[in-house]
């Protein structure tokens, strides 16, 4: 398949673009906010500290025999997770849409740079083909002989 006057533009359009490295990558400090809590909920470590303070609660209220701050049925302990879960679960969808953004971009970028690559590659077979053309097939006998 011959490269276009099409392709030839579209490939020069594309060799003036900015490589991804040099692209901008504006976070705005409410996308931090989101990436480090969604980083601190999403670990291991919030989980165990998480699931050990909510033990000691309902150990702490099932045998207090001085003072039940929240007795069995836990409704302050329900609006406490309710409370956190309110919040978190906003932040983090807010983190992933962002993360989600970044792939489509990064897949939109590397798509570019396939078809720029694959342009190259076209543009190489013409010019190939042109040289063996010009200066006769046996530049292509000399390498099959050997």
């Amino acid at each position: 398949m011959k490269i276009t006057p099409q392709d030839i533009e579209l490939l020069t359009k594309m060799r003036q673009e900015k490589p991804a490295h040099k692209m901008s990558h504006d976070i705005k400090w409410g996308d931090k906010i989101a990436d480090k809590v969604t980083k601190i909920v999403g670990s291991w470590r919030f989980l165990i500290i998480q699931s050990t303070l909510l033990l000691l609660w309902l150990v702490l209220n099932i045998t207090g025999y001085i003072y039940k701050w929240d007795p069995y049925p836990f409704i302050l302990l329900n609006l406490v997770l309710s409370f956190q879960a309110a919040y978190t679960a906003p932040v983090i969808m807010m983190s992933q849409n962002r993360q989600a953004e970044i792939d489509r971009k990064k897949l939109e970028y590397y798509y570019k740079i396939n078809i720029k690559e694959e342009l190259e590659i076209r543009l190489l077979h013409d010019k190939l083909n042109i040289l063996l053309k010009h200066h006769g097939l046996e530049i292509f006998q000399d390498i099959t002989e050997k």
